[in-house]
């Protein structure tokens, strides 16, 4: 047990300094809509669903959270619940790869879903915008990215 809380605190401190605070271009496009959870989960499974893709993985972070919260000192609740939820287009993502291979990085995208314990009926919605980068064909391609993920969650949380 010790040694668990151990790798779980390095886990969390390696996390914090690899990891700088956003610049506003870098953090995450996101829409607080008023109802109930699993209303707006599904919106976003049917909106993504709708446009021929599927969700490859759903991790359920808020339950890694419940989970591990008995090793973690000072731990508590953030969650009600929070997912987040990996995609991807085969044609989007090869040809952000064929402009630049290091394109890799960004495959899966991900979209999360979180309501906050403290704020009830308040479901988050967004996602991380794709950093421009490389050639010109590149940035369109990564840009076509960004369009697909705006649009899934704007969507889904009825904006």
């Amino acid at each position: 047990m010790k040694y668990l809380t151990m790798i779980i605190s390095g886990i969390g401190l390696m996390m914090a300094l690899a990891s700088p605070a956003f610049s506003q271009q870098e953090r995450p496009t996101e829409y607080i809509v008023d109802g109930k959870y699993e209303d707006v989960r599904f919106d976003l499974e049917d909106a993504i669903v709708s446009l021929g893709l599927k969700v490859d993985h759903i991790s359920n972070v808020s339950n890694m959270l419940q989970r591990t919260a008995e090793v973690v000192p000072g731990a508590k609740q953030i969650y009600t619940t929070g997912q987040q939820f990996q995609l991807c287009s085969a044609t989007l993502s090869r040809a952000a790869m064929q402009a630049d291979p290091a394109n890799i990085i960004f495959c899966p995208y991900m979209i999360y879903l979180y309501e906050r314990v403290d704020v009830p009926g308040k479901i988050h919605i967004g996602y991380r915008k794709l950093e421009e980068r490389g050639n010109e064909e590149s940035v369109k391609a990564i840009n076509a990215v960004n369009d697909l993920l705006d649009g899934i969650i704007k969507e889904a949380s009825g904006n």
